[in-house]
């Protein structure tokens, strides 16, 4: 079985491995075809088709070197993978273009994705968010299946006394995730808070460098830029915040969102568009900390915590432990991808699957 990896951003890359793994552990022999990053380009649709060709020169590779024994099947991570594919596989995706590249940004991307997802083995979203943003003809169906990110916690929960950063944000990519929007908020709100309390707001994905050149300043006072991390730094610094604050202008699923949850952290964020897996679990937690003000938000949640947060938050991505996610794989997952019946889970039925126009 083959995985061709895109492999764009840490989070692809980790959800491919987890992928990887969770096959492996259900019995298959599984190799991963990871593109090589091309480099940068001054337009999306540059970008998108730089990624696409580096992709299909990475499953070419891999298929050139087993011609005798090829695999079984194939997974490419998102659907800019899958674009000028040697061999149709199935298509997992946390958005799809029609979502993420409107107007100018995906006018060639659009119909051939459309083309890809028709010919397609198997869909395989995310999250049901991102089922939404699919042409109607391809939402749902025996061809789809679900198959979301493991998130679990990292280490032993911390007590909010016990916590030493006020806040955290990932910031990689800092025009869409809101950056300008998260640190107005902060400036309002740092002052406000007990001189006992920390005070300090982590920009994550960003060097100290990188964000005096977003800013064309110094940052304020009590924020610090963290830089690109490993997952394990990444992650130690989520367990010792007390909230994670985001403003994103789109989200394609919100990952650093999921894990901050898992990690003992309140969110607060504004609405996006999109398919934000972590939206609708934070509004269930605490409507409070889910608005456009976002100022009052974090003000909120510094200021006035809901004691059960935490616990209640683990309880919400239950279904996203290893556990969950490996008993899919074994269940669903690989029967369909090797061309057997899987087994159905009680009381639902298989339908015929349209073909997209």
């Amino acid at each position: 079985m083959l995985i061709v990896s895109l492999g764009s951003t840490e989070g692809l890359r980790r959800a491919d491995q987890e992928l990887c793994d969770s096959l492996a552990r259900a019995g298959a022999r599984v190799e991963i075809a990871r593109a090589r990053p091309p480099a940068p380009k001054r337009t999306l649709m540059l970008t998108d088709l730089a990624w696409a060709r580096a992709a299909r020169a990475a499953a070419v590779e891999r298929l050139a070197h087993t011609p005798g024994a090829p695999p079984r099947a194939i997974v490419y991570s998102s659907t800019t993978a899958a674009l000028l594919w040697p061999r149709p596989g199935a298509i997992r995706f946390d958005a799809p273009s029609a979502g993420n590249r409107p107007g100018r940004h995906g006018l060639w991307q659009r119909p051939l994705e459309r083309r890809r997802l028709a010919q397609a083995s198997l869909l395989l979203p995310w999250s049901e968010h991102a089922m939404s943003e699919l042409p109607p003809q391809a939402r749902g169906g025996a061809r789809a299946l679900v198959l979301p990110v493991p998130v679990e916690p990292t280490g032993e929960p911390q007590r909010w006394e016990a916590k030493d950063i006020a806040a955290i944000t990932y910031a990689a990519n800092p025009a869409k995730k809101g950056l300008d929007t998260v640190l107005a908020a902060w400036r309002a709100v740092r002052h406000q808070l007990p001189e006992d309390q920390p005070r300090e707001l982590v920009v994550a994905g960003l060097s100290a460098g990188e964000l005096e050149l977003v800013l064309g300043a110094h940052p304020a006072a009590g924020v610090r830029a963290v830089g690109a991390l490993p997952a394990e730094d990444y992650r130690a610094l989520v367990r010792r915040a007390r909230v994670f604050v985001c403003a994103p202008r789109r989200e394609d699923h919100g990952i650093a969102q999921l894990e901050a949850l898992a990690d003992g952290c309140m969110l607060v964020t504004t609405p996006a568009p999109g398919p934000y897996a972590a939206l609708s679990i934070a509004r269930a937690l605490d409507p409070r900390l889910v608005g456009e003000d976002l100022q009052r938000a974090l003000r909120v949640a510094l200021l006035d915590p809901a004691e059960d947060y935490a616990a209640r938050a683990l309880d919400a991505l239950a279904s996203l432990t290893h556990r969950a996610i490996d008993r899919t794989v074994a269940d669903e997952l690989l029967p369909r991808l090797l061309g057997s019946r899987p087994r159905r889970p009680h009381g639902t039925k298989e339908t015929e699957t349209q073909a997209l126009e």
